[in-house]
């Protein structure tokens, strides 16, 4: 296994956000987690990331324990994210916002920096023909000079996943990657996550509301209700499972 969740368990003073989660991830899969506004999907992705430090549980990650690190660290260990609300450094450029994923590999410090050493200068080359190499795959390369909050909305979730990816992952968390997009937007995210999963050989876990792209797109699905996990399967099985559309219609189903 990739990751292994085991009663994930998280409070906000008294209330209790998630409940015994347990998940497993196969290196490769795309797994979806689903459920009402509140259930506590993105808790969880808090909690796997380091954003939250679990109140009991475990989570481990290529068979090292990760609860309770330091999100930087958990990112270094090959888990990146990206969020609801799209997440860039909106007054720096495409080329910019790229860059910074790069600079923790950075070897220079702040004096080679501030005198532009043979070192700095060879890190900065290094970082600038990565970024450029990475734009150029996920077709952003003719917006490398744009100010990141002036791309439309499609290509500013582009750019947040391609500088997710910026970090090498193994793992990548999406959060409602679909968000704010019509249909056709989302017809064309379904066929870019299917490429950056193969392209990159990542194994992905994905938080969305809207079912036609994770029916299309996931191979099992999580659903949550209240921070409990309240069905599990293929999403076939999830399609008609009763609780499920108790869940999302909020009144029970009559036979």
């Amino acid at each position: 296994m990739l990751l292994q969740v085991k009663d994930l368990t998280h409070y906000f003073g008294g209330l209790c956000a998630v409940s015994n989660f347990n998940l497993e991830l196969g290196s490769g899969e795309l797994v979806g987690i689903i459920g009402p506004n509140g259930a506590g999907k993105t808790t969880i992705f808090n909690l796997i990331t380091g954003v939250y430090r679990a109140s009991r549980g475990s989570i481990v990650f290529e068979g090292t324990e990760i609860t309770g690190m330091k999100p930087h660290r958990i990112t270094g260990r090959g888990i990146a994210r990206t969020f609801q609300n799209i997440r860039l450094f909106n007054n720096l450029t495409v080329l910019d916002n790229i860059r910074t994923a790069f600079y923790s590999e950075a070897a220079y410090g702040p004096l080679q920096a501030l005198f532009h050493s043979g070192r700095y200068r060879a890190d900065e080359r290094e970082i600038a023909r990565r970024s450029f190499d990475l734009l150029s795959i996920f077709r952003l390369s003719d917006y490398s000079g744009e100010i990141s909050r002036n791309l439309p909305y499609g290509l500013q979730r582009r750019l947040e996943i391609a500088r997710a990816l910026a970090a090498r992952p193994q793992l990548l968390l999406l959060d409602e990657p679909a968000a704010g997009m019509n249909p056709n937007e989302i017809r064309g995210l379904m066929d870019f996550i299917i490429w950056i999963k193969k392209n990159f050989s990542l194994t992905i876990l994905l938080i969305e509301h809207q079912m036609p792209l994770v029916m299309g797109l996931c191979e099992r699905l999580e659903v949550l209700d209240f921070g409990e996990t309240i069905a599990r399967g293929t999403p076939e099985e999830i399609r008609s499972n009763r609780r499920v559309l108790e869940a999302y219609l909020g009144e029970e189903q009559k036979p």
